[in-house]
């Protein structure tokens, strides 16, 4: 998921026309024709969501119980989603030394050359450049290297019946899960897919770029124009996909993702933080708080958040915050994932991928 991929997905598009019962699964006939495993709630709990879920999405509530009652409760998963009780300082050097790493730059190198004309493509059509959308898919899977061996029926089904209660957000998590859970089956439904056989995160997140099945269906488009879409093997719809979905939140071709800055002292980081990542002060504003613009930053015309990245503690020598002025496009890769820490790797290691790309044509040049 970015880290499980797009975490926090919008609400899905309307339902559209009945779709038809794929033939995958038999549907069971009764409600007692099929029992889903107790964890996932008091007995009714299945039933009723099947028949909630077919009123909603204009599908079979007994095909829904009888894939339901496949599904495997997974224990272990539960613990990952739970916040540690005592985060402490992130470390920004450390998290960015997991993504921009020697085996991503090279393995990105070799997905951008295979795919050239598709990424140009992309950027010509969405606006999208090539390194935000390698950046994106190297930190997410490694370019589907990395793409989760879960059973999705069995991870959405853990997470959307038994979220962990002492999690400080469950009831909305749960409910996050329930949706995404829906999705999945109607999901399954449209594109013809055996809801037992695909595979994803612990989170359930599915494809070379992490898409949770409301993203999926809501922004996964077929590139390849073969008539599907194919996240898991099809590189270029998993390019189409992740540019669709960026457009789809706002980026704005041509411009950039962040300045750097400097603080003055006494710079009012208060009021500089208050908005988190979004972008709200003008060029002159910052300037005005403290924050000290580079030449190319205090041109710039657009709103602006002012992004801190910790080091660890700051009080240990050599571990003071970084600092970079985020714009829109900054924000808008926060919506694949709500971290400043990824959205910061992600620009990195596609700026490194293209440095490297650009080193190795010239030495073959040569």
């Amino acid at each position: 998921m970015p880290a499980a991929g797009p975490t926090s997905a919008p609400e899905a598009p309307a339902a559209p026309a009945p779709a038809p019962v794929p033939a995958l699964l038999p549907p069971a006939t009764t409600s007692g024709a099929v029992t889903a495993d107790p964890r996932f709630g008091p007995p009714d709990t299945i039933p009723q969501f099947a028949q909630d879920v077919a009123a909603r999405d204009k599908l079979d509530a007994a095909w829904i119980e009888s894939v339901l009652a496949q599904a495997v409760f997974l224990p272990d998963i539960r613990p990952l989603m739970v916040p540690p009780s005592a985060r402490g300082f992130g470390n920004w050097r450390a998290y960015r030394a997991r993504f921009v790493d020697p085996i991503r730059i090279n393995a990105g190198v070799r997905f951008w050359q295979r795919n050239r004309d598709t990424l140009a493509r992309a950027q010509a059509e969405f606006g999208v450049p090539p390194e935000i959308i390698v950046g994106i898919l190297g930190v997410e899977t490694v370019y589907g290297r990395n793409m989760g061996s879960f059973r999705v029926l069995d991870t959405l089904s853990t997470l959307a019946f038994d979220f962990p209660r002492e999690h400080p957000r469950a009831a909305a998590r749960q409910a996050y899960f329930r949706n995404e859970l829906a999705q999945f089956l109607l999901l399954c439904v449209r594109n013809g897919l055996d809801p037992a056989d695909a595979v994803g995160s612990y989170a359930g997140a599915m494809g070379i770029p992490q898409f949770m099945p409301s993203s999926w269906l809501r922004y996964a488009i077929d590139f390849e124009g073969d008539g599907h879409v194919d996240l898991w093997d099809n590189e270029t719809d998993a390019i189409g996909s992740v540019a669709n979905y960026f457009k789809e939140h706002g980026w704005q071709p041509g411009e950039p993702t962040h300045f750097s800055v400097t603080l003055a002292p006494g710079a009012d980081l208060d009021a500089l933080l208050a908005p988190d990542i979004t972008p709200t002060f003008s060029a002159a504003q910052f300037q005005a708080m403290g924050a000290d613009l580079s030449a190319a930053g205090r041109g710039y015309g657009g709103p602006l958040a002012l992004i801190r990245l910790t080091n660890g503690n700051p009080a240990r020598p050599g571990h003071a915050p970084s600092y970079v002025a985020g714009t829109q496009n900054f924000y808008v890769v926060t919506r694949y994932n709500h971290s400043a820490f990824y959205a910061m790797s992600v620009i990195d290691l596609g700026e490194q991928i293209a440095k490297a790309l650009r080193q190795r044509e010239a030495t073959a040049s040569e």
